[in-house]
Order: structure tokens, then C-alpha cells, then sequence
């Protein structure tokens, strides 16, 4: 241990004591420096090791293409040694949250191994967070220090009385930008740190070691008690994570994934550590509410992987012109965040029958990712969730504690390096996630005899209609199979007689927007009705132009819940 705040030492005890911290920082640097040298024959085992091996050992390759901007290894690593000193001078110690609010660029990616160099913990939000949500989080872990972008002037405004531990604001773009003045940024009550002060650092590494049990990244994600819960996860979790994905995807330095993703996703942020860590390169394009712009940039920047959830894919294939479109250097696609039904899984896999398709699943609280189908197995899996990933095992455990026999319905349990600390200041929430099997998802499954998983719905998504529990999850593939839909949300609404009664909620196809929405709910019901028993038929059918997602892509039942309130 050493005094990092050495002016708050004992007067008497200053003299020896600074003695001592310099040899003690002396040979921090000195293990830094072989650290270093030795890069490319040392297995990293912090998150940002990723990063500063590849600077090292091919510091000229492209870590970020960004539009016009493409940033190598060896500069990336030092605009994130950069970040490191800034937030060391404003006192960001060990285990120390900041926050990140910034859209993906390469000013974020700096900044989160920034932070992590430093020894911070990286706090995660989305650039579209409201300003309610953005309050909770930051007083939840007592964020000191925000990097974020000048846009943002305005959610800060609406939190400027509401976080008494921050201290600074850290600014990574310009202080005037298309809605912002410099007068919104500067009027706010926190010390401005620009990005001119920002490029004045040095960009060495710090002296600071570290081992992988410290925290890295606290990831905020929906709980029971309606607030978000913070998954707080150590570098053994992600680095652990990292390498397991790795793996199975087979990455080297030549991969080049695109990302539309959000950075502050788990699953985005998967795809930033683990092309770090194979010396690939992350593509970055924000603009996939334009779909076909983005297609063209892979097309461009020549990309080898895709990754998107299930939404994701269904603007694809509804939206957009992929089946005109030739990928030539497109090895893979990877699909995460929630299942996507069948027919849109048969649907991907003909489109892309040149490149490998894996289905993945996983859970934040997982850093994130638990299981994967190889996709040799796909076609005669379909709906499956696949096998455990490297270092990961998957237990089906029943409500009595028993694990459940071949073919029986448990809560799909995880054990491995990779799973959470825990939630942040939620006792109780970690005491049901984590037991004695492992991490809980939450999600009830079943195992085939060739031991493939498949999840059957949710604890908490099993609607209670009459005497029957009825999966929200398997209705919903059932409407997906009718070639007008596109999108499609099934929730249980209060009802006298049933307790429940199903309700879905559909967006259509572009080419079947046109027909009348009373029509449509009709031909639904009856086309459900031809395929499912009598009490898995939707009641009602609402068509909708679109579906409340969150930042992440992820359709929003909630919100649907609340209509019906």
C-alpha cells in the first residue's frame, strides 16, 4: 500500500515517509515498464492490457474507424494515458466511479480505458438518458467526475441541484456545438474541463498496478423495484468474458466488426473488448435509423462482422436493401440481447448464407455473454440458445432448489468467472441473484438430450390467464411467423374473468402498412388460433407504426403496461 494523498499524512511522519513512497513508486514503475516490454509474451489480465499489447506489438494498426477518422493502436493508447493523468489530477483515485455519458467515438472508447487506467470504475449511461434516470445512477455509486459532450448541457441543467458528490465535468468535444452554446455549458455548477486541457496531458502511462479483482465497471440494468440496478463487475469478470468470446468467434488482428450498438450496452461494449483484445478493428456508425447508410459502410470499410439484436435485424430485413447487396468480406454475424424469433432467425440465415450466424445469449450481469449456438448447429436448432460458452456452466434449477431432469422446465443458473459481484447497494436484489448454484437469470429454460438449451420465457414474463401460465415468448414467435409482421410485444392485461388475457402489440412490414389495422387484428387472432391452443390466442391485437425501445434496441413492455393502466 502507498499514500496517494500524502499531504494529508501526519506532519512528522512526511520526511520517511515520502522516502518510502518513492521507492515504492520507483518500483511501480519499473513493473509498469516491464510490463510493457514484455507485452507480447504476457497474457493481459486487465481490461485495458488489451489495449496497450496491441499498442505495442502493432501500434500502427487501426483500432477505431470513425467516418473520416481512423485512430491506430499506439495513438489510442495515448489518448487514454491522456484521459488516465487528467482524471489523477482531479483526484480520481482507485475504485473511484466516473461516469461516462458520450455517443460511441473514439473519445469514448479513450475514456473508458482512460478510466480504467487510472484505476476508476467505469459507469456506463446512455446519451439518451433522461435527466431523472441520469440522477439515480450518478447518487447511486457517488460519481465524482462525468465525461461527457457539450450537447448534454441541457439534461445537466435539469440535474444541477440534484448530485452533491460530483465534482467536475469533463468535456470531450467542442464547447459549442449544434444545440449547445458555450454559455449552456458554463453555466452549470460543476468546474468545466475541456478537451484542450485534456490534450495537455502526458501520454505515458501511469505508475499504478493493479490486480483483477478490482472493480472495473459498474452497468446499470433494469430491477424488480422499478429503479435500475448497478451490476458491478471486477477485470477478472469482463477479461474472463473477453477471452471466452474470442474463442469461439475465432478473431484475429484481421477482423473488423461494425458497430451500431451503444458503447454503454453490455453487448456494445463486448464488441469494443473483445476487438481490443484479438487486435481487430471497431467501425463505428451511428447513424442505423438509416439503415442502408450503415450498410454501405461496411460495405466500404470492407467489414468482417455484424452484431445487432433482435430489432435490429428486423430494420434490416424490413427497412432496408440488404437482399441487393453484396458483402464479400462479411465473415460473421452475431445476435444478442433478447431471443429473436425463429422465422427471423431462418430469414438471417438465408440472406446471409455465405457467413456464419451465431445466436447468442447472455446477461449484463454476466460481463455479458453465458452460452452461444455453433452455427454449423443452427439449422437444426433453430430457437435454441445454445451450448455454455468457454469457462461458463448452465444448470436448470427447479423452485424446490432440485436441478431438473432432461426435458423439464428450471430457472436457467450460471457459474463461471465471468458472473457479477453484485448489484451495487442492493443487498437483497444480490442475495436472490446470487446462491450457492450460481447467478440466477431469471429466465426458465429446458435442456435437449444433446444438451442445447432453450429458454421458454421469463419468471417474470408468464402471463396468468385463467388456470393456465402461458410464455409471453412463445406467442410472440407465433405472430412472427405471419409474413406481415415485422415486430411484435405480448403483454397480460388486467382482466375480471381471467385474471390476465393476452394482449400483443404488432408493427408491420413496410409493403403491409397500407391494409386497415381492425382487419389486420382480425386476421392475427385467427391465424394465431390455427396454431396455438384456444388460451395462448391473443384477445386483442394492437397495430402499432412503432415499438417503445430502449437505448439498447430492446422493446419496452413496460411502457406497453402502462397503456393498458
Amino acid at each position: 500500500m502507498y499514500c496517494e494523498n500524502a499531504e494529508n499524512c501526519n506532519a512528522t511522519a512526511k520526511p520517511l515517509q515520502e522516502h518510502f513512497q518513492t521507492i515504492i513508486l520507483s518500483t511501480k514503475t519499473l513493473h509498469s515498464s516491464l510490463s510493457f516490454g514484455l507485452a507480447d509474451i504476457m497474457t493481459p489480465y486487465l481490461i485495458h492490457h488489451f489495449l496497450e499489447r496491441h499498442a505495442q506489438t502493432a501500434p500502427e494498426h487501426p483500432a477505431c474507424i470513425h467516418g473520416e477518422e481512423t485512430l491506430s493502436y499506439a495513438e489510442l493508447d495515448r489518448a487514454a494515458n491522456r484521459v488516465a493523468h487528467m482524471l489523477r489530477e482531479l483526484g480520481v483515485r482507485r475504485n473511484d466511479r466516473v461516469a461516462l455519458m458520450i455517443e460511441n467515438s473514439s473519445a469514448y472508447i479513450a475514456a473508458y480505458y482512460g478510466i480504467l487506467k487510472c484505476g476508476g470504475v467505469t459507469i456506463a449511461a446512455y446519451s439518451t438518458t433522461t435527466a431523472k434516470t441520469l440522477a439515480y445512477i450518478l447518487n447511486d455509486c457517488e460519481v465524482g467526475v462525468l465525461i461527457t459532450q457539450s450537447k448534454h448541457a441541457t439534461v445537466l441543467a435539469e440535474v444541477r441541484d440534484k448530485l452533491p458528490a460530483l465534482r467536475a465535468v469533463v468535456l470531450l468535444d467542442a464547447l459549442q456545438s449544434e444545440n449547445t452554446t458555450a454559455d449552456d455549458m458554463t453555466a452549470l455548477p460543476w468546474p468545466l474541463i475541456t478537451s484542450q486541457h485534456v490534450a495537455q496531458q502526458a501520454d505515458t502511462p501511469l505508475p499504478l498496478a493493479m490486480v483483477d479483482l478490482n472493480l472495473a465497471s459498474i452497468i446499470y440494468t433494469s430491477g424488480s423495484t422499478g429503479d435500475p440496478r448497478g451490476a458491478t463487475l471486477s477485470h477478472l469478470n469482463i477479461v474472463t468474458n473477453t477471452r471466452s468470446i474470442v474463442s469461439y468467434l475465432g478473431l484475429t488482428a484481421s477482423d473488423r466488426i461494425m458497430v451500431v450498438l451503444p458503447f454503454a450496452y453490455v453487448y456494445g461494449k463486448s464488441l469494443l473488448n473483445t476487438h481490443m483484445a484479438a487486435g481487430g478493428t471497431v467501425v463505428l456508425d451511428n447513424r442505423f435509423v438509416f439503415p442502408n447508410v450503415v450498410l454501405k459502410t461496411m460495405q466500404e470499410q470492407e467489414t468482417t462482422g455484424f452484431s445487432g439484436v433482435p430489432s435490429t435485424y428486423a430494420i434490416l430485413l424490413g427497412k432496408s436493401a440488404i437482399r441487393k447487396m453484396e458483402f464479400p468480406a462479411l465473415r460473421y454475424l452475431t445476435q444478442a440481447g433478447g431471443a429473436m424469433a425463429p422465422s427471423l432467425i431462418r430469414e438471417v440465415m438465408e440472406i446471409f448464407s455465405k457467413q456464419k450466424v451465431f445466436i447468442m445469449y447472455g446477461a449484463t450481469e454476466a460481463s455479458a455473454r453465458l452460452s452461444y449456438v455453433p452455427p454449423e448447429q443452427l439449422a437444426r436448432k433453430v430457437g435454441s440458445i445454445g451450448i455454455p460458452i468457454p469457462n461458463v456452466e448452465l444448470h436448470l434449477i427447479k423452485d424446490n432448489g432440485e436441478e431438473a431432469a432432461l426435458g423439464e422446465v428450471g430457472e436457467i443458473v450460471a457459474r463461471g468467472a465471468n458472473m457479477m459481484q453484485g448489484y451495487w447497494n442492493q443487498p437483497e436484489e444480490t442475495k436472490n441473484a446470487l446462491t450457492q448454484h450460481g447467478f440466477h437469470t431469471g429466465d426458465l429454460g429446458r435442456m435437449d438430450e444433446e444438451g442445447f438449451f432453450y429458454v421458454v420465457g421469463r419468471k417474470r414474463d408468464m402471463i396468468k390467464s385463467g388456470a393456465n401460465r402461458v410464455s409471453a415468448k412463445e406467442i410472440e414467435e407465433t405472430i412472427l411467423e405471419h409474413p406481415h409482421i415485422l415486430e411484435a410485444a405480448v403483454i397480460g392485461v388486467p382482466d375480471q374473468y381471467l385474471g390476465e388475457a393476452i394482449c400483443a402489440y404488432i408493427t408491420l412490414k413496410p409493403e403491409h402498412m397500407n391494409g386497415k389495422a381492425d382487419e389486420l387484428s382480425e386476421a392475427l387472432i385467427a391465424f394465431c388460433r390455427e396454431r396455438l391452443p384456444e388460451f395462448k390466442v391473443p384477445r386483442t391485437v394492437h397495430v402499432r407504426e412503432s415499438l417503445p425501445k430502449n437505448a439498447s434496441g430492446k422493446i419496452m413492455k413496460e411502457a406497453l403496461r402502462m397503456e393498458q393502466k
